[in-house]
């Protein structure tokens, strides 16, 4: 099985506690993620976020509307947290969220591993789709975590 690594960072002149907040609120997760993807949670709200916690949504990928659940298999607020998906696209899906404070604020960092499942097929579509589409998705991303807090 071959991993991809994805990894970002973002500084935001918010104290840890405030961007953690924002975080650990699934329901915040829509605003940050392309509307083109049809982000939707189907686990009823609100969601307690804590280690074990499952959380269910659908998410459209190439126009196909699939169902993925993650666990969050690691919770230590305010400074981290790791989902994993349990069903979805992906054979392996790995997601840290990282906030460290500093005196500027709160630097965000996402490492991301995830595997494709098909051997050659899914490293071909990687390359040619799905290696861009994250890249494009952690944009939108920072991008719309700059307006929610205010950043120029």
């Amino acid at each position: 099985m071959k991993t991809y690594t994805l990894k970002r960072e973002q500084l935001i002149r918010k104290p840890l506690e405030e961007v953690f907040s924002f975080f650990e609120n699934t329901e915040n997760l829509a605003r940050i993620t392309p509307s083109n993807l049809g982000f939707k949670i189907l686990t009823p709200l609100p969601i307690h976020m804590k280690t074990g916690t499952l959380i269910d949504y659908t998410i459209n990928i190439f126009g196909i509307g699939v169902h993925w659940r993650t666990l969050i298999s690691d919770y230590n607020p305010p400074h981290n947290f790791t989902d994993e998906q349990l069903k979805g696209p992906y054979t392996f899906w790995h997601h840290r969220h990282e906030f460290i404070s500093s005196s500027d604020g709160t630097l965000i960092r996402d490492t991301v591993a995830y595997a494709l499942p098909f051997g050659m097929l899914g490293r071909l579509v990687h390359a040619l789709l799905v290696k861009r589409q994250l890249r494009q998705i952690f944009d939108f991303r920072t991008s719309a975590i700059k307006n929610i807090f205010g950043e120029k």
